[in-house]
């Protein structure tokens, strides 16, 4: 019986006891998942987004040469999306992304379009985006039923008369222009050094006249966009008005862009276009001079008005009745005018109205034309008469992993810079032997005959890579992201090299300093360190507040050449596809932007700078020279190759 008694109590011991341990535990369970208790430091499951906005940025050592940490480098937190974007669609992107009827050796040149179609599907996409998709479908579709008439005709459509129409000149007898009209048709547009010259005689009472660039227009467009408005205003009767020179630009979307004068009165500040003034200095002096005749008697004053007057008139570059010889030419930031010999204007290239848009010439008013002659015009070789056309072909590559991937930026019409690279740098070894690829990225062109000369270079030479947009400047950041996932995912490469098809690259130097570099988080280039946004909105760069509402950049390195990580390289790309990264327009600004938040990610970032990459020019003992024209291009390799040294030309 007690031991009956002594179970019993036992037992409602242990259930005393039971209920105060399921009590614990529900207040441990109130506690541990009440909204009012601390945060830890670290979730257990975290997506890439969050880790990205809740990391803050790490004291990571990073080297500049002599081990420069990054820390010291005063860098702005970058602008994070309130939420991640979401797809949207833009017109055309179905027509681009449809690969059916192509051939295994024809979709060796569009590795990159599936990747890529998604890519431009965002919701916070650059702003050319929408216009360079649907642009970019028009031209596919014409390109794709030239190729596709090619395929069903036994004699090739592709190689037929009417398909090889990029002429190195092209000019036209004058005539007397009373009203506008085209006077020289471009058909595979204006590259660097292309130049138009014009003779001519203003006429008539006013004497006024300008003359248009104009660009290709599209169907829905009731007018052709205005790449270069050139009007020249000549003095009134008895020198009454000032001549002057108005330069600007025109769209359908948003009407006439900001003019700019010459003479340009109270200018002050000295602009200048690749190294040229915008206006010519004599012209400008006369007519910016503090007035001398302040304080004087009015008669005086007239008189000394009258003196100014004629004497800008005789700087002044046109004349009623006076023969002239102009010459409007292409350099590498914008347009440049010269008369009689003597540099008068310059103009800077504005976004979304580059020289590989110019379609035709076309002249108004009141002008007497003699002559025009369009030359340096964008041309093709015969690919069935090139000598050397094996030796220019891009090697096989027998690696499971380059040690180096360079990807080109390189623009439809620009053939003799692609042309040039294959006959030089593209010859080292390292290339040759597969060790290193070499390829060309590039949009469409919204002119369907470089678009037909573009795909049969790319058959050729196999070494491009076609992208589904318009070539826009403004989305060159797009061939950026291209770059990363041909290195990473189609053709992996330990680093991956960005540069321009002005640039020479001497790729043995590259490859030799890459063997004393890092191999996880590097940027090796001419790096800047302390850089700030372009405000101004007509500029080639400008950034407006919304897109980058700091003052400072983060550490990025210079567009004409730099070499990146495979790591780094990984990071971008799944970036991107899971959209945690910002877009940004300036591709070699945003790459120091992506790395920015790759560091913040927890992992080292080394920043290796090296001067002898030249932003502009060349110096000798280069590793990189920019702004190199083809006969530059070719020159440069031929020294090496005589005196086994990093020479320049000029």
């Amino acid at each position: 019986m007690k031991r009956l008694h002594l179970v019993q109590g036992l037992l409602n011991m242990k259930k005393w006891y039971g209920g105060l341990l399921i009590i614990a535990l529900g207040m441990m369970l109130i506690l541990l998942y009440s909204p009012f208790r601390m945060q830890p430091q670290k979730s257990v499951k975290q997506s890439a987004y969050s880790f990205f906005n809740n990391h803050a940025p790490t004291d990571s050592t990073v080297r500049n040469n002599l081990a420069i940490n990054s820390s010291n480098v005063e860098v702005k937190e970058t602008p994070k999306p309130t939420k991640r974007p979401h797809s949207i669609h833009f017109h055309g992107l179905d027509d681009l992304c449809n690969m059916k009827n192509f051939f295994e050796g024809e979709l060796k040149a569009m590795l990159l379009w599936t990747p890529l179609c998604s890519l431009l599907s965002r919701s916070d996409a650059l702003p050319e985006t929408a216009q360079g998709v649907k642009e970019a479908s028009v031209a596919w579709k014409e390109l794709l039923s030239t190729i596709e008439k090619q395929k069903a005709s036994r004699i090739s459509e592709i190689d037929s008369p009417e398909n090889q129409n990029c002429p190195l000149t092209v000019t036209t007898i004058g005539k007397m222009v009373a009203s506008s009209g085209i006077i020289l048709e471009l058909p595979c547009g204006l590259v660097v050094d292309s130049s138009i010259t014009l003779i001519g005689i203003p006429v008539g009472q006013n004497g006024s006249f300008h003359i248009d660039l104009l660009g290709q227009q599209i169907e829905e467009d009731p007018n052709p966009p205005i790449i270069l408005h050139y009007n020249v205003s000549l003095p009134g009767e008895n020198l009454t008005e000032d001549p002057f020179i108005v330069q600007n630009t025109w769209t359908n979307e948003h009407g006439w862009g900001k003019e700019e004068k010459c003479p340009a009165h109270g200018f002050t500040n000295i602009q200048e276009v690749d190294g040229l003034v915008l206006c010519n200095v004599q012209v400008t002096r006369s007519s910016n001079q503090e007035n001398p005749s302040v304080g004087k008697p009015i008669s005086d004053r007239t008189a000394n008005f009258s003196e100014e007057s004629a004497h800008r008139t005789a700087n002044f570059p046109f004349t009623e009745g006076n023969p002239f010889t102009a010459t409007l030419w292409v350099g590498s930031e914008g347009f440049h005018m010269t008369v009689n010999g003597r540099h008068e204007t310059s103009f800077a290239f504005r976004e979304k109205l580059e020289p590989w848009l110019v379609n035709s010439v076309k002249v108004g008013g009141n002008l007497s034309l003699l002559s025009a002659l369009a030359k340096g015009l964008p041309t093709t070789e015969d690919n069935d008469i090139v000598i050397d056309i094996d030796k220019l072909k891009a090697p096989s590559i027998p690696r499971k992993r380059l040690v180096l991937l360079i990807g080109v930026f390189s623009t439809g019409n620009n053939f003799e810079r692609r042309m040039a690279l294959r006959r030089s740098w593209m010859q080292y070894q390292a290339v040759r032997s597969g060790e290193v690829a070499v390829r060309f990225f590039i949009g469409l062109h919204k002119n369907h005959i470089v678009n037909v000369e573009l795909w049969k270079e790319a058959q050729a030479f196999g070494d491009i890579q076609f992208l589904p947009f318009v070539d826009y400047y403004g989305l060159i950041t797009f061939k950026t992201i291209a770059i990363c996932i041909l290195g990473t995912k189609i053709m992996p490469a330990k680093y991956i090299m960005k540069t321009d098809d002005d640039a020479f690259v001497r790729i043995d130097e590259v490859v030799s300093n890459l063997k004393r570099k890092p191999s996880d988080g590097l940027l090796y280039g001419l790096i800047s360190f302390k850089s700030s946004p372009h405000r101004d909105q007509d500029g080639k760069w400008y950034i407006s507040e919304e897109e980058w509402p700091h003052d400072s950049y983060p550490p990025w390195a210079h567009g004409p050449g730099y070499v990146i990580s495979r790591d780094i390289a990984k990071f971008i790309v799944h970036g991107h596809e899971q959209r945690t990264l910002k877009l940004f327009k300036l591709e070699d600004v945003a790459m120091g932007i992506w790395i920015e938040e790759f560091k913040k990610s927890g992992r080292e970032v080394h920043y290796e700078t090296d001067e002898r990459f030249h932003n502009v020019g060349c110096e000798s003992n280069y590793i990189l020279a920019h702004y190199q024209n083809p006969r530059m291009v070719l020159c440069l390799w031929e020294k090496l190759l005589k005196e086994r040294q990093p020479a320049c030309c000029e």
